[in-house]
Order: C-alpha cells, then sequence, then structure tokens
C-alpha cells in the first residue's frame, strides 16, 4: 500500500528569537506596529507538510508518494526525498515560481511568527491525483486552496479514504466548502484551535463531525489529543518530550503515525498513540525533517 500525501513541498527558513514575543510588542500600539527581533539561530531545512509527513512515514517504514508542486529552485530537495526511498513520480515542477518558502521565528517560549509564500504551490491543482491501484489511502493537507478542494474531489471518486487535515489552510474556506470536505473524507484531524473554528464555520459540534466520518482527531499540545472513534471521545494523554527543543513539525510528525496506522489497519486510537509518541521525539530534535524515531 502506497500512501498519497497531498500538500506542500517547501524550504523552511527557521530563526530562533533569544527573548519573548510578548515582550517585544506593546498592546497599545497594534495600529501602528513596527517591530524587528534579533535572531542570532538561522537555518534553513526542508520542509512543507508534504515532505514532513514524507519523511516521518518514510522514518515509520511506510511507502509514500507525495502529490505536490515545486519551483525549478527543488532539484537537492527532491533528491534528498529520492535518497529517503519516497516516490517523487508525482512531484510536479514549474520554472515560473519559486518552491514554497516559509519563514518561521521561534521565541523562548516556543511561540511561532510564521510568513509563508506559496510560491509553486499555487498550482497544485494543476497536478491531479494519479491513477494506482497500489494507492489505497492518502492525506489532504496544507496546499494550495483549489489544490485542497480539487483531490479532495477526486480521492472521493477514485474511492480512496483520506484523512482531512486542513491545519493552517483552514481559514482559506467557508463553511459551505468546509462542510463538503467533511462529507468526502474518512477521517478529520484539527489542533484544538481550527476544531474551534472548523465548528465555528461549518456549524456542526465536534459530536456532530464525528458523527459524519469514521473517526476525528483534536489534537491538544503538550495535553495529548481527543479521539472520536465508532461514537465514543477518549483522551489520551500526551508524552513528556526529553527536552523542548523545536516545535517546528511536530504535527506533520503525529500526521505521519496517524497514516502509518491507519495504512496498518489499526484503530484510530492506536495510530493517536503512536502520533503522541513520535511527536514528543520531534519535539526534542531540531528541524522539520531531522528527528529519528523506532516504532
Amino acid at each position: 500500500m502506497t500512501i498519497l500525501v497531498c500538500g506542500s513541498l517547501a524550504f523552511d527558513t527557521i530563526m530562533g528569537f533569544e527573548g519573548r514575543f510578548a515582550e517585544q510588542i506593546l498592546p497599545s500600539q497594534l495600529h501602528i506596529l513596527n517591530v524587528s527581533f534579533l535572531v542570532p539561530g538561522l537555518r534553513r531545512e526542508f520542509g512543507g507538510c508534504a515532505g514532513n509527513i514524507a519523511y516521518g512515514l518514510r522514518q515509520l517504514g511506510s511507502p509514500v508518494a507525495p502529490l505536490a508542486m515545486v519551483g525549478g529552485d527543488a532539484q537537492d530537495y527532491l533528491e534528498r526525498l529520492q535518497a529517503l526511498g519516497v516516490d517523487t513520480t508525482h512531484v510536479g515542477t514549474t520554472t515560473q515560481s519559486y518552491t514554497a518558502q516559509a519563514m518561521i521565528m521561534t521565541d523562548r517560549d516556543n511561540n511561532q511568527i510564521t510568513a509563508f509564500h506559496p510560491g509553486a504551490m499555487s498550482q497544485a491543482h494543476e497536478n491531479p491525483v494519479p491513477s494506482r491501484q497500489d494507492i489505497t489511502l492518502a492525506i489532504i493537507s496544507p496546499d494550495g486552496r483549489d489544490a485542497m478542494l480539487s483531490h479532495a474531489r477526486q480521492l472521493h471518486e477514485a474511492g480512496i479514504p483520506f484523512v482531512f487535515d486542513p491545519g493552517q489552510g483552514l481559514p482559506m474556506f467557508n463553511g459551505e466548502e468546509l462542510r463538503q470536505f467533511i462529507e468526502l473524507a474518512s477521517w478529520v484531524t484539527v489542533n484544538d484551535y481550527e476544531g474551534q473554528m472548523l465548528c465555528d464555520r461549518t456549524g456542526f459540534s465536534l459530536d456532530e463531525i464525528a458523527n459524519r466520518v469514521r473517526g476525528l482527531v483534536v489534537t491538544l499540545g503538550e495535553q495529548g489529543c481527543d479521539v472520536w472513534e465508532e461514537g465514543q471521545r477518549v483522551r489520551l494523554a500526551g508524552i513528556q518530550a526529553s527536552e523542548v527543543v523545536d516545535p517546528t513539525g511536530c504535527g506533520d510528525a503525529f500526521r505521519a503515525a496517524l497514516l502509518h496506522g491507519l495504512s496498518q489497519g489499526w484503530t484510530l486510537r492506536r495510530g493517536a498513540e503512536l502520533g503522541n509518541r513520535i511527536g514528543a521525539a520531534k519535539i526534542a530534535s531540531r528541524g522539520g525533517q531531522n528527528y529519528r524515531f523506532t516504532a
């Protein structure tokens, strides 16, 4: 079974701010906000949701194929994925744009400010879901707006069950569009903030969303996650990380573990438990694709 990961491939420029954002931003002056942060730590990583999830899946031994669009500057990224055993057959390339870029700044409390340039990701809808018998599971993760809509429809029409995990892409969609995603998806995963936004925009409660899909996961950071399956909700406790180094990519690590579990025929609860473990392993490492984890 090959897992199709629909989402972004991006370069992450990650900066470390040694202070606290809250100490630099004056609430009374938000109407004329003009701040500058000194960031002694800076590095460039391979990232993007599809890339990070694919990395995690390969660490767990699952075959994976990203469905994404990159620019002409991504050759080293594609070579890295191929070296990891990732099938890059369905990664399209355009010479008209740069590969998507994320600029992420993290303060000493692990709060983050991110600027994202979509670049080639904006053309991801031109890259359709492939017709392959070995693709029997997929995920819709943050990507270009049109790509997320079209890929969800194509997966449903092909009879391929998929996880809908909109992440930071959720605000791009109105209530009607989000209700359509839920109707097409087999599983929905969000964090607690996204879960509240999803409820507000669709008019559904979390219980109602759970009743429309096979399962629902709401992650709660260090507190673990809530899992709805077969009409029941259970709280899974979080795993204490050995140390807090960098939260970048923790959500993608969780997604990878969840997909790995589903591909193995596990219950959603068991996959989420693995997600908590691999997320803790990720937060104790540096960068989006540098952790090592043994299931």
